[in-house]
């Protein structure tokens, strides 16, 4: 689009003094970015006046269009924050400092450094071993310290979309055209840049109510990160669009003759099924393409909500509703403010029918979200509805300024903002909003920071439950206190899943803080040793690991690790990646060197989290070319392509393509399990290996009085899963400790 165009597209609404503007935030955006080009040869500019249209339809002010054509003249040109506040104002540059990417990490000086030591070493080192070690060791740094700035980035977008919502609207709009265009990047950055869209801003626009934007960010990204199954649907659907559209079209006119009838005036159209919402479906059902139930789907628009029910009754008279099928969004909102009726109903022919019903006020949040505020804002009327969207959205975020590392940050977002919400009661009535996936101790310290402190357990409907109880809506929960005292340390291990929320996380780690210096180095040093002896390792470099988790002692490790800051965890990952290249020297296990068929390293294509098995008739095993079939409720049998019984069925659209995936090698790795003996206990160590997939490869049980010594021979793929393995044991109830047995 040009700027002519654009500016022609500007609504009526817009006076001569706010195109005027635009056009000057062109025309210096246009210098700005002279002579540069994007990926695909066209001007830079074009992409500017691109993320603006976008804006534009939205009905977005004046300024959010300007700064759509500057924002990305401070991070690509010689263009700065101080110019723009003197050619423009202060707004402007707050607002294109919003969405302007870091060049260089907040508090770096490490990875500079090492860089710097890395070229220096590269050109004094003996032998080519030594200088390909290092240049490894530098493409690994280059990688984490680009990663780093990607999250350091977004954290400071969000930061910003606290402060002031239209940031992530701008930033929304650009990611949005960049994914458009994307087909002219590298493969490898294709599928990462895809990857991130479907992690972070595709649920974004969902819980800002952005429905057009959220449902092209999830098909683009789909497109790029499985190609073979988005051009699979995409046919498809092609296929059988003209009979699509003569269904939809009879069933829009019968359904306006039966509601005329009811004297119930109605827009009625098809609603488009998505190539993404469609795969989502085949996944969750485990069901091929041509089961899919909704791919007919009309929506309703009426006057009022009286009139909803009323056209709801009309339908549900008229056609029979699928049980389990029906929604009520407009008495129960959904969390993103989102209002509608949604049914399903077995039309005339047989075949399911999807229905919407909603006011056109209801449309209007449903398709622009949070940015109906301006495009369907009268005059200078206040607008409670967008003022709600904002606190509720600062509400998700509070903990926002307490968290300064920015993949925990990231985690934040992805477990307060971006989830689906459940709805309990306080023991008064209360209703208390959570993620999904939130536990007692996250309720605790939702409902009072102190009362989070003291937790010691919790009632759940009037019964007991553990802490890693995960609620849903409808609980009612009352939290048991203690008198005095603080939480545990073990409530910010991940791996025991009691803490959910980045609120409570961020609120125990402040607790934590607080305490004496001393007292966290001690039991940091007590946690990472205890850590250390469990998993056999001795050669532990702390120095270099401190420095490696940006720390600039094993002191600050140490404190990190006893306040909280740093679950140990993290630093066992952080572990495994520093030796990564030297694996065998560390991790000091005999390989297994059998590698049995297993379905966990099958790849259906398109259908990821798939139930799959292997077909009986003719075992397939690593190596063969292997095909799938979809079997009705049992997911995908997998057989050789030359087995007899895939080559006898005429159902071809049920085959789908299968590989193997990466089969990964993994290390024989002895342990011991100290524990009083009970019922079951052999039970609950089974359960646990094999969540993990882990192979036991051998177990020897000796008893002494009612103390039972476990030495069992586990099949693990790093030292992350083997830690990971080992707490999950340790917290059983009767286990007294989990090690690894040293060699000898």
């Amino acid at each position: 689009m040009k700027i002519e165009q654009l500016l022609a597209s500007l609504p009526d609404r817009y006076g001569p003094v706010e195109k005027e503007y635009i056009e000057r935030a062109y025309k210096y955006a246009e210098a700005a970015h002279s002579g540069q080009k994007r990926a695909s040869g066209e001007p830079y500019i074009t992409h500017c006046v691109a993320v603006a249209s976008i804006l534009v339809e939205l009905h977005v002010p004046a300024i959010m269009i300007a700064v759509a054509l500057l924002h990305d003249t401070v991070e690509d040109t010689n263009v700065t924050l101080a110019d723009l506040q003197r050619d423009f104002s202060d707004e402007v540059a707050k607002l294109v400092d919003g969405v302007t990417k870091l060049t260089n990490l907040p508090n770096i000086s490490r990875d500079d450094q090492h860089a710097e030591e890395t070229q220096t070493v590269t050109k004094t080192a003996k032998g080519a071993g030594r200088k390909e070690a290092i240049e490894t060791h530098s493409v690994v740094t280059s990688t984490s310290r680009k990663r780093d700035l990607a999250s350091e980035t977004l954290r400071k977008t969000f930061l910003a979309m606290g402060e002031d919502v239209r940031v992530i609207l701008i930033k929304l709009a650009d990611r949005l055209h960049n994914m458009r265009t994307l087909g002219y990047v590298t493969e490898a950055k294709r599928k990462r840049i895809a990857e991130e869209t479907m992690e972070i801003f595709a649920p974004l626009a969902n819980r800002l109510g952005l429905w057009q934007m959220k449902w092209e960010l999830e098909d683009l990204s789909f497109r790029y990160m499985n190609p073979e199954q988005y051009k699979s649907i995409a046919e498809k659907l092609a296929e059988r669009r003209v009979d699509r559209e003569n269904q939809i079209s009879e069933i829009t006119s019968r359904l306006q003759s039966i509601l005329k009838q009811a004297g119930i005036k109605a827009e009625i159209y098809g609603r488009p099924k998505h190539i993404y919402s469609i795969n989502k479906k085949m996944i969750e059902k485990g069901r091929p393409f041509e089961m899919v139930r909704d791919l007919r789907a009309v929506r309703l628009i009426v006057e009022d909500t009286p009139t909803c029910y009323a056209a709801l009754g009309v339908i549900h008279t008229t056609w029979r509703p699928i049980p389990h099928e029906f929604d009520d969004y407009i008495a129960a909102p959904k969390d993103n403010f989102y209002q509608s009726l949604h049914t399903a109903v077995i039309y005339d022919d047989g075949k399911p029918l999807e229905v919407q019903i909603r006011t056109h006020e209801m449309h209007q949040n449903a398709e622009y979200g949070i940015a109906a505020h301006w495009r369907y804002k009268e005059g200078t009327k206040p607008d409670q509805t967008f003022d709600q969207r904002v606190n509720w959205l600062r509400n998700l975020m509070e903990w926002r300024q307490d968290v300064d590392d920015a993949q925990d940050f990231m985690d934040g977002m992805k477990t307060d903002v971006f989830q689906d919400r459940v709805y309990v009661f306080t023991p008064r009535g209360d209703i208390i909003d959570l993620p999904n996936g939130a536990t007692p101790i996250d309720f605790a310290y939702h409902v009072h920071t102190e009362i989070g402190h003291r937790c010691r357990g919790a009632k759940v409907d009037g019964k007991l439950v553990t802490l890693d109880y995960t609620l849903v809506t409808g609980n009612q929960v009352t939290i048991l206190t203690a008198k005095t005292g603080g939480p545990s340390r073990d409530w910010l291990n991940p791996t025991l899943g009691l803490v959910h929320t980045q609120r409570a996380r961020s609120k125990i780690r402040q607790w934590f803080k607080w305490q004496d210096r001393e007292l966290n180095l001690s039991q940091g040093r007590s946690l990472l040793e205890r850590e250390f002896r469990r998993l056999g390792l001795d050669s532990v470099n702390v120095e270099e690991l401190a420095k490696q988790m940006d720390l600039k002692t094993p002191e600050d490790l140490h404190v990190a690790l006893g306040c909280g800051d740093l679950h140990i965890g993290r630093v066992i990952n952080k572990l495994a990646e520093m030796d990564k290249g030297k694996v065998d020297e560390l991790f000091v296990g005999k390989p297994s060197s059998e590698i049995q068929p297993s379905t966990d390293a099958i790849t259906v294509l398109g259908l990821k989290g798939i139930l799959t098995s292997i077909g009986r008739c003719c075992n397939p095993v690593p190596g063969d070319d292997i095909i799938g079939y979809i079997t009705r409720g049992r997911g995908a049998t997998i057989h050789r392509r030359d087995c007899p019984n895939v080559l006898r069925r005429k159902d071809h659209e049920r085959l789908v393509n299968v590989s193997w995936g990466e089969i990964r090698r993994t290390f024989a790795i002895p342990v011991e399990i100290k524990a009083y003996d009970r019922q079951g206990l052999m039970g609950d160590i089974s359960n646990i290996l094999n969540d993990e997939s882990v192979n036991l490869a051998d177990i020897n049980l000796k008893f002494h009085q009612n103390l039972a010594v476990i030495n069992m021979i586990i099949e693990v793929t790093d030292i992350t899963q083997l830690s990971r393995i080992l707490t999950k044991i340790e917290i059983l109830p009767n286990v007294l400790e989990a090690h690894r047995l040293k060699p000898g």
